[in-house]
């Protein structure tokens, strides 16, 4: 497996950056995953770790190296995720719940399946056009769509949603997949500091025209100029698929000289003094930096 990632996240005009991101890979797997914590509750930064963290545990225990069932699996990880939130919230005695968004994606065989809560977006461009975007879990989002069929009255704010992670309700989780990969497909995830401000044809426009090094950093610039003075984080992960008879490709992370049961990722294992999910404990944590570190300095020490 052989995929190009390029990502970046701004602080923007806010006062911290709430946004997290980060993806995991085996040898014949890749996840990719983003979460945006919601402002008017307590410690956003906290709900979208966490939400990442759970997903993270959750794909080291089940990916040996592959998925069995990829849409399940990001279901349960993210319904997983919810209750770590709620969790977290009653250990602190805290009178709202942090909450967060969330977009993932894995990536397996020559197959993508994605799912999401909330208003964090993913994108899939192919050649120039835009194949599939996720619908956010907003009220003005679901108004658009019921006003092809009924005539709608006042407009709700975007940042209305009816779902998230560490809501007093179960979460809304769309899944779709499997969607074919074909050679050069980009997928982009995104938070809602992005595609507020950049139109969805100039995110397919970047993506369609640059490479993943000069799209990503063009179009959060877009985005915190168009936010101004008070923009919103901008958090934005692109993942490049390339098939397996892409050998000659320069750049990007080949995953074919890695162990089975080798995982890498670049998700954070713990937040401020938090316990993982029950799946892990603290020496599976240790363990598995070390299993991180051991493979990126054999990949690198493998390359011609």
């Amino acid at each position: 497996m052989r995929f190009t990632v390029y990502q970046v996240s701004r602080k923007g005009g806010r006062e911290k950056n709430e946004d997290r991101m980060g993806y995991c890979y085996t040898r014949d797997s890749g996840l990719f995953a983003l979460a945006d914590g919601m402002g008017g509750h307590p410690e956003g930064e906290v709900a979208s770790q966490l939400a990442l963290q759970t997903l993270a545990a959750m794909y080291q225990r089940d990916a040996k190296p592959t998925l069995k069932e990829p849409m399940r699996f990001l279901h349960e990880a993210i319904i997983a995720g919810h209750h770590q939130l709620l969790r977290y919230a009653t250990q602190k005695a805290l009178i709202d719940t942090p909450r967060t968004t969330v977009v993932a994606c894995v990536l397996q065989g020559n197959n993508a399946y994605w799912a999401h809560c909330g208003d964090s977006r993913l994108y899939l461009v192919r050649g120039d056009k835009l194949v599939a975007r996720t619908r956010d879990h907003s009220y003005s989002e679901l108004q658009e769509t019921l006003s092809h069929v009924v005539p709608m009255g006042e407009r709700f704010n975007r940042n209305v949603l009816f779902t998230c992670l560490g809501s007093p309700g179960k979460p809304v989780v769309d899944t779709v997949g499997p969607l074919v990969l074909q050679s050069g497909d980009r997928l982009l995830l995104c938070s809602d500091g992005l595609w507020g401000t950049v139109s969805d044809a100039t995110i397919t426009e970047q993506l369609a025209q640059n490479t993943l090094a000069d799209a990503v950093p063009e179009l959060v610039e877009q985005a915190l100029r168009n936010g101004g003075a008070k923009s919103d984080n901008v958090t934005v992960l692109a993942v490049e698929w390339e098939s397996a008879e892409d050998n000659d490709s320069n750049g990007g992370i080949s995953t074919d000289t890695l162990g089975e049961e080798v995982f890498a990722s670049t998700i954070q294992a713990s937040v401020l003094g938090q316990e993982a999910p029950d799946e892990l404990d603290d020496a599976e944590i240790e363990r598995s930096i070390k299993e991180i570190n051991e493979a990126i300095r054999r990949s690198s020490q493998k390359k011609p």
